[in-house]
């Protein structure tokens, strides 16, 4: 890694912590709210979440902002190491949680990673 790509790495790392500050938040109330409910309508589910990522550290680190945003939890890594395995609380519709970790996490991940 050169000195020039430091800085946009740092960039881009603070834009990764943002976003995870704020579907930790989002998170968080919806969890409050689900369990604070007088009904439970969750749909759970495991998710196979097909990853993209180069590094063993993009995958930890992906695998992480999964867990740690309360509701999901990453559950495994494939032998290939393309496709991550989730426990989600809710999820009605399962293409729009895999859309959302690639569009959110996975995506901002890889740029850290060029």
């Amino acid at each position: 890694m050169t000195i020039a790509r430091l800085p946009m790495r740092l960039v881009r790392s603070t834009a990764l912590a943002a976003v995870f500050l704020k579907e930790l938040v989002v998170s968080s109330v919806a969890v409050a709210r689900a369990v604070l409910g007088r009904e439970l309508n969750s749909a759970s589910a495991i998710i196979a979440v097909p990853i993209g990522l180069q590094t063993d550290m993009g995958i930890a680190v992906l695998a992480n902002c999964v867990t740690l945003t309360p509701g999901t939890t990453a559950l495994h890594v494939s032998d290939d190491r393309r496709t991550l395995y989730i426990h989600v609380l809710d999820a009605p519709a399962p293409d729009d949680v895999i859309s959302d970790i690639k569009t959110k996490f996975e995506r901002r991940i890889r740029e850290i990673e060029q």
